[in-house]
């Protein structure tokens, strides 16, 4: 995204707030790392959380010194890496766009509270917020594992209270009758996912009427629809951004270029065809 932002002459900066993350396809502007690792929370002789619970406790710590993330983020606090950050967003992030890396742990999201509080936090210091929740199309290409995608999507949905674009990733790795058993689902059809579920398993037979009413309440009300993303094509890419900034208004602020110039020199005998162009 930040690449294709590059070649449209945009500036996209990445934040990373996954405190697990080890390799960068990209140069973050702010990462938590700096604050707390995941093996800080692990090592602890006090603490020995796991790999989950120690992704918790780090958000959980990330929250608590907010002032550090609004410092990195706005210059809100002292420290030349914060000022040197605020200076390279222009101070307050009003035309700032930035990406906000998260961690893959989906409990942060469906039920837990470290996401909203996150997002309201960012909203009081003045950020649009769109939640990006991404789902890996390999894992998507039954009406079984749909189902219970799309229910993991509307979780996030009714526990963040923000607006919400869900993506389907990895389009690029799909083989083509994958790709085809997924169209079907992209703008879904509640029989055609109901037939698919109790024809699958026994367990889908025994609760068909569970699968139906699922069905019917994705259909029906349109709660979740899915954007394919391809990274290997652009059109792709470039669509899922305009999605986004459809949804958090990015754009509509600005001011309205004006460049002045000369009109062109009428050649003889033009006036007239002019004149009629106007007059239509």
């Amino acid at each position: 995204m930040q690449r294709h932002a590059q070649d449209s002459k945009r500036v996209i900066e990445v934040v990373n707030l996954d405190p697990a993350a080890e390799h960068f396809d990209y140069q973050p502007l702010v990462d938590i790392r700096d604050l707390i690792q995941l093996d800080d929370a692990m090592d602890d002789e006090e603490l020995h959380y796991g790999p989950n619970g120690g992704l918790v406790f780090c958000l959980e710590f990330l929250i608590e010194n907010q002032d550090w993330l609004k410092n990195q983020l706005c210059g809100g606090g002292g420290g030349d890496d914060g000022d040197e950050v605020a200076e390279e967003l222009g101070g307050e992030p009003d035309d700032d766009y930035i990406l906000f890396d998260m961690p893959g742990q989906i409990e942060l999201f469906t039920h837990l509270n470290m996401g909203k509080q996150l997002v309201q936090l960012l909203e009081s210091w003045n950020f649009r917020i769109c939640t990006v929740f991404l789902v890996d199309s390999q894992f998507m290409i039954d009406g079984a594992k749909f189902l219970s995608g799309t229910m993991a999507a509307l979780s996030v949905m009714a526990n963040l209270e923000m607006p919400h674009v869900n993506v389907l990733t990895k389009m690029d790795l799909l083989s083509k009758g994958a790709k085809k058993q997924l169209d079907k689902y992209l703008d879904p059809d509640a029989r055609a996912l109901l037939g698919d579920v109790t024809e699958e398993s026994a367990w889908g037979r025994q609760h068909r009427k569970l699968s139906a009413a699922i069905g019917s309440l994705i259909e029906d009300f349109s709660l979740v629809r899915f954007v394919p993303m391809n990274v290997d094509d652009e059109e792709s890419i470039q669509d899922l951004l305009l999605q986004i900034d459809n949804v958090i208004q990015y754009g509509e602020d600005a001011d309205v270029k004006v460049h002045d110039f000369d009109p062109p020199e009428e050649e003889e005998g033009d006036e007239g065809t002019c004149r009629n162009i106007f007059d239509m």
